[in-house]
């Protein structure tokens, strides 16, 4: 179980000495440490992106099969940038100082979809708590046709994983939206974490059987039934939408983590860590591209993932500003800082870490 992990206690003034940092450049500059004016703006045109085509079916301007896959395919890119820019700041408290402005933009999740209360649970609780922990973050833990961690078990299928790998990361959101939920909130009410937070799993359930209903109307019933269109024409936008979401997701996520520097260390027989949660965060953790404002503007500023799993509660419109910090921090204390200078290189890092992962000599359990 999760909470048989304890981190080194001993070895925090890494994080004391960043923390005290970071504090001190938002105060001297009289800064907040969540979102502006510009979060809100970069709020309403995301959302626009994704609507936008939506509106335009509805109003008759687009109704061929190749208008429907183009319409998917934006609504893919709003939909991926609305998750990793809006929902993910929501989520993680830090879009607002206002709890019941995150809660309810936290709630976009569900209209894409997906379900807020199980994301909170999978990425803020364990896998920014146990990132690249085999058995603990569930991140690193795919169905068995994928491998992320040499502690997980290796198949033969594996050795070709580095090219159909992005095939199956496109269907990623499609697994949220259909059945991987509905496991993953049995799962979470087995393992207690529901009710530790004193949640009800029969009212959640209920949250995300209606939430899947209305999302399906709005998203395939509406099209065919009030607008008319046919059935399959839908369908195939509705699959382009999840495969465009899932694919720019996974390819923001997995070089975070899952890159050839990164790693994956294990707990000892007694469920120690070697090091404190700060200190694992910066080994199994990596930036990528801090050069480019224009891809950091569209992913919500997760190209700095390290600045992000160590202060989750500030929003990612100050990450490439910390980040300075941070950086001369960990050289300071003689740590690592992964960082690759371009999307590109990062996914090339990927995929060679892949490649490593389907081969026998990775298999160390």
């Amino acid at each position: 179980m999760s909470n048989a992990i304890r981190f080194n206690t001993q070895q925090r003034q890494f994080f004391k000495t960043a923390k005290s940092r970071v504090d001190e450049y938002f105060k001297s500059n009289n800064i907040s440490k969540n979102g502006n004016w510009k979060m809100v703006l970069k709020t309403v045109l995301l959302i626009s992106l994704y609507f936008t085509p939506y509106v335009l079916i509805l109003c008759g301007f687009i109704d061929s099969l190749s208008g429907l896959i183009l319409s998917g395919i934006v609504m893919g890119l709003g939909m991926a940038t609305m998750g990793l820019s809006i929902m993910h700041d929501a989520n993680h408290g830090s879009y607002s100082k206002n709890k019941h402005v995150n809660n309810f933009l936290s709630y976009s999740l569900n209209l894409l979809g997906g379900h807020y209360l199980n994301w909170r649970l999978q990425h803020n609780e364990l896998h920014h708590t146990f990132t690249n922990i085999h058995d603990h973050d569930e991140d690193i833990a795919p169905v068995g046709i994928l491998r992320f961690s040499p502690h997980a078990p290796l198949k033969k299928v594996h050795r070709f994983q580095f090219i159909y790998a992005w095939f199956f990361y496109g269907f990623m959101t499609f697994m949220w939206v259909t059945t991987k939920d509905f496991v993953a909130l049995k799962r979470y009410r087995d393992m207690g974490l529901l009710k530790a937070k004193n949640i009800s799993y029969k009212k959640q359930l209920l949250v995300l059987i209606v939430g899947k209903i209305l999302y399906y109307v709005y998203m395939i019933g509406i099209p065919v039934l009030l607008i008319g269109l046919t059935w399959w024409h839908v369908v195939i936008m509705f699959v382009a939408v999840h495969f465009v979401a899932g694919l720019v997701l996974a390819m923001i996520f997995q070089p975070a983590h899952v890159i050839e520097e990164t790693n994956f260390p294990l707990p000892d027989p007694t469920g120690n860590m070697e090091n404190d949660w700060a200190v694992h965060q910066l080994y199994t953790t990596a930036n990528f591209a801090p050069k480019s404002r224009v891809l950091s503007w569209f992913i919500g500023g997760l190209n700095y993932q390290i600045e992000h799993h160590l202060f989750p509660t500030i929003c990612h419109i100050h990450y490439r500003k910390i980040s300075k910090i941070i950086r001369s921090t960990a050289k300071e204390f003689d740590l690592p800082y992964y960082e690759k200078d371009t999307f590109v290189t990062a996914l090339w890092s990927h995929t060679k870490t892949l490649i490593r992962l389907g081969k026998p000599e990775t298999a160390v359990v």
